[in-house]
């Protein structure tokens, strides 16, 4: 018998309806979940179909606009032969009286943000003609040369970080005042503007127009070429330059090589020999022979992804030439050494875009400044990060002084910083109703290492005296004592000051604008002696040749038309 009366052996207990419906329940949001399911799946073909459609369309407007820029300079270099059979016949030269025809060519999307040239960078601002903090020096607009593929990088301003303000994290960094909006081009190259020519006085037709006076200032922007007389002046088939007529004149130049590039030329830097010259540009340093403008070496990371943008934004050769040091927007530096054309040493610490280089001639020690808003230094010996130097802001520049004691920064708030390279002390800050009313973008040292200058996007140059002897400007309280001043204020650009540099000798001060020119400045009066054309877009970077002397010698730019240009200057005699 059972111990449990009631129950028999082998009879099943009645089923319970709740668990039926649990499982009809279940087995119906099971049903619907997969309905959703199939639904999604659908809608995610969709949208990889129309992504693909996109795309095709992108690389067709991509080829479009190719086919229109070789069509384009193809029918150029027909009008230019024709100019030339004409001329040849006993027509009128080409020349400031008679412009050859151009035709603007399509402008190129600013990087995004060079924070980007990938600024929001620092190239970008420059090129999308954005001003202020926030952008260093990027991309260019009008081009004569055939163009790539739309790169979404904001360089020459910093890359897909890049279109952020600099040095604001999360920012990508500081961007180049953007290139891309275009500056109308008064030289021989192009119509004369509309402005500058007021309608004639029919009444007067017959009456010679007397020669305009001679400038007063340093503005020479301002001077239409093709109304000046011939002793100020000197034009050739693609560059002009204009001499200021208020001081004696004593410089000539030349155009000595037209280095061209595929992409924005960021950076140009001569070696301690004055025998070569580097350019850094999208994805590579590119090392030229000075004397044949020969290309001798190209410098580029095969290890990193092939897509997107990588401008490298500064280089830097070592005083005994073995290497040359870059950095761009991936936040690494790398040190080549160019016999073997390999790394030496890869620098991994900044969190933003690498803007600005450069090499202490003791030959082992690199500073660096980047959109982090840090200044660092590298011990290429070690591989060691020996300082950082921290500041309130996106740092764009930076230069050593020649006897490699102190180190100099620009940044996006204003300001010219001093360090002492050993300890670390911030000994100057240059800035207040004497300084600089917008973000600096060069600073570079006297060859005395006391002074040094700065341009900055308020468009002017300042030149700065420094203490002596330094005493690290401390106070009581550890407190800085501001003992550095500003001597001079050099003015006559109309645009951003986008690099700044002294001559070996320190005969002049050379700067590199976003108004397309050039300027030689005398250090001693703030006179500007020239002003030279020789660029379609913004000119990012000047670079003397160290091998210069007092008689004249060579320098370098590098600009967002895609080419970078070595000139030599010459002490004329007389």
């Amino acid at each position: 018998m059972s111990m449990y009366p009631g129950h028999r052996m082998g009879v099943a207990p009645p089923a319970n309806p709740n668990a039926n419906r649990q499982s009809e329940l279940l087995d119906g949001i099971r049903a619907e979940f997969e309905s959703h399911q199939r639904q999604i799946e659908g809608y995610e073909h969709q949208i990889q179909v129309q992504v693909q459609e996109m795309q095709m369309i992108r690389e067709k407007v991509y080829q479009m606009e190719q086919q229109h820029i070789n069509l384009k300079q193809k029918y150029e270099d027909e009008i230019n032969l024709l100019r030339r059979q004409l001329e040849s016949r006993g027509g009128g030269p080409p020349g400031p009286m008679n412009p050859p025809l151009q035709h603007a060519g399509p402008s190129q999307q600013p990087p995004p943000q060079i924070g980007n040239m990938g600024g929001g960078g620092v190239f970008n601002g420059i090129l999308s003609g954005q001003g202020g903090q926030g952008a260093i020096p990027p991309r260019t607009s009008t081009r004569r040369f055939p163009i790539s593929a739309p790169q979404s990088t904001a360089s020459p301003g910093p890359g897909s970080k890049r279109g952020q303000p600099i040095g604001r994290p999360p920012a990508g960094g500081p961007a180049t005042p953007q290139i891309n909006t275009p500056v109308p081009y008064n030289g021989p190259g192009q119509s004369p503007q509309v402005p500058t020519h007021p309608t004639p006085d029919h009444t007067r037709m017959v009456q010679h127009q007397p020669p305009p006076p001679p400038p007063q200032s340093n503005s020479l922007s301002d001077l239409d070429p093709e109304r000046l007389p011939n002793h100020i002046k000197k034009v050739k088939d693609d560059w002009w330059a204009i001499f200021n007529q208020s001081v004696p004149r004593v410089l000539d130049v030349d155009l000595v090589h037209t280095l061209q590039h595929e992409s924005v030329v960021c950076c140009v830097r001569f070696s301690a020999d004055g025998k070569f010259v580097a350019t850094g540009c999208n994805r590579s340093a590119q090392i030229y022979d000075v004397q044949t403008g020969e290309k001798v070496c190209i410098l580029q990371d095969e290890s990193i992804d092939l897509n997107g943008d990588l401008y490298i934004r500064s280089v830097c050769f070592s005083p005994d030439g073995q290497y040359l040091a870059t950095g761009a927007e991936d936040k690494l530096i790398r040190v080549w050494d160019i016999k073997n054309r390999q790394i030496r040493n890869t620098f991994s610490g900044h969190e933003q875009d690498i803007y600005s280089l450069d090499f202490a001639r003791d030959g082992r020690t690199i500073a660096s400044g980047s959109g982090d808003r840090t200044v660092r230094l590298w011990d290429i010996e070690t591989g060691m990060n020996t300082a950082t130097l921290t500041i309130e802001d996106g740092v764009t520049t930076v230069a050593i002084s020649p006897d490699a004691k102190y180190v100099a920064a620009g940044s996006l708030d204003k300001s010219v910083r001093v360090w002492d390279c050993k300890t670390g002390f911030l000994l100057e800050r240059l800035e207040g109703p004497e300084g600089h009313k917008d973000s600096v973008y060069s600073v570079a040292f006297a060859p005395n290492s006391r002074d040094l200058v700065s341009g900055s996007l308020d468009k002017t140059i300042k030149m700065w005296e420094l203490a002596a002897p330094r005493n690290h400007g401390q106070m009581p309280g550890g407190a800085m004592k501001p003992v550095g001043r500003c001597i001079k204020t050099f003015e006559g650009h109309r645009d951003f000051v986008l690099s700044v540099a002294l001559t070996p000798e320190n005969d002049w001060v050379l700067s590199g604008s976003k108004d397309r020119g050039v300027q030689f400045w005398d250090p001693r009066t703030g006179h500007t002696q020239l002003m030279l054309q020789g660029h379609k877009n913004s000119v990012i970077s000047v670079a003397p040749s160290p091998a210069s002397s007092t008689a004249g010698g060579w320098f370098a730019t590098g600009s967002g038309d895609m080419r970078a240009r070595i000139w030599s200057y010459t002490r004329i005699r007389h």
